[in-house]
């Protein structure tokens, strides 16, 4: 952050490549932090929050909130965080702290959630981000930044659901071998649940038996799956684009539970909801005791996404990749790459590409 201001990048309107901007540091409130962003995982909601898919998008728009840095300053009601401390953020960056769900401490369901992103002060596309302290997550001293960037969204977006609905030694489908699904895998197995991954890229297999998976099923063929009707008590759809709603159903046992944790269009026949009494529900992110508990659990059991680390300024084509389908699979724009401000170790499994197109 400059004496000028932040320095980001920014969408100017809907579906914009991003632009470099400079916009006056947000006001710190007595129970906020700013954090100088030293890593930030590029997430396929930015790019949803970029075409307005939410219908909440204000522009110019700094997306961004996969967000890993250290605090540089704190309100004056702050004393769990001292400057210095290294914390990751993710897609919440505050709450109404009066509604019934926050009340019960169930924060990411508050009514007011769609004002609450911590995109909405601007993203961490940018040197520094503000949010409530209680919304910096003190990280776990080993963690590289780059896996914990990737963990405060996608990470507690498939390890809430999955501790949540799994039960006791249950069979879960993980469908979409995506950023979400190569880490639902790795949660899942270390669960100890029997995980299938179901992919419509054959040359995932390795990949996802790598992550473990104990078998792994090619979508798009009804006759090659239909062997697994009512075989799963619970799958998790982590795919965005469209997918097969009807062999999702078959897919479950009677009472069996479909979560969604990505935004796929929906549209299906309620026949086989309403005879096989199974159920449909949304998973949205995670409150503080979830979060804490899935970045330790983490920590535990080796989870890491697999990564693809770029320079800040490499946004736009970072981007592009990510639309083409062409990233295994997450990307993490790191500031050290591109300003030298920071250092940090790299996560396992990390690629540097430091050049557009790489």
């Amino acid at each position: 952050m400059s004496s000028s201001g932040v320095t980001g990048y920014a969408a100017r309107a809907v579906g914009c490549p991003l632009e470099p901007v400079t916009y006056p540091v947000p006001t710190l409130g007595e129970h906020d932090v700013r954090v100088a962003v030293s890593h930030c995982g590029l997430c396929f909601t930015d790019i949803q929050a970029i075409d307005d898919f939410y219908r909440i998008t204000s522009f110019p728009f700094v997306p961004g909130h996969e967000i890993v840095g250290r605090v540089e300053a704190r309100g004056s009601a702050v004393s769990e965080l001292k400057e210095g401390d290294r914390v990751g953020i993710g897609w919440q960056g505050r709450s109404c702290g009066r509604c019934r769900w926050c009340v019960r401490g169930e924060v990411h369901l508050c009514y007011d959630i769609a004002e609450m992103g911590t995109w909405e002060r601007h993203g961490g596309f940018a040197d520094s981000v503000t949010v409530d302290a209680s919304f910096a997550y003190p990280l776990p001293t080993s963690m590289p930044s780059d896996v914990a960037a990737v963990l405060m969204c996608a990470g507690i977006s498939v390890y809430a659901p999955l501790t949540r609905y799994a039960g006791d030694g249950p069979r879960v489908a993980i469908y979409g071998l995506g950023g979400l699904g190569h880490l639902a895998i790795q949660f899942a197995h270390a669960l100890g649940y029997e995980v299938t991954a179901f992919s419509s890229t054959t040359a995932k297999e390795e990949e996802a038996l790598g992550f473990g998976a104990d078998h792994f099923v090619v979508t798009g063929n009804r006759d090659r799956m239909r062997p697994l009707d009512f075989e799963f008590d619970l799958l998790l759809c982590t795919a965005h684009g469209d997918v097969d709603w009807q062999a999702m159903i078959d897919l479950l046992e009677k009472h069996g539970r479909l979560v969604l944790v990505g935004f796929p269009e929906v549209s299906m026949w309620a026949r086989d909801l309403v005879a096989h009494e199974v159920s449909i529900t949304g998973s949205f992110l995670g409150n503080h005791a979830a979060m804490r508990e899935m970045l330790s659990f983490a920590q535990a059991h080796g989870i890491a996404p697999r990564i693809e680390r770029r320079p800040m300024s490499d946004v736009n084509d970072a981007i592009r990749r990510l639309k083409e389908g062409n990233v295994r699979y997450r990307v993490v724009l790191n500031h050290a790459s591109s300003a030298g401000r920071h250092s940090d170790p790299i996560g396992p499994g990390t690629q540097d590409l430091a050049s557009p197109g790489a």
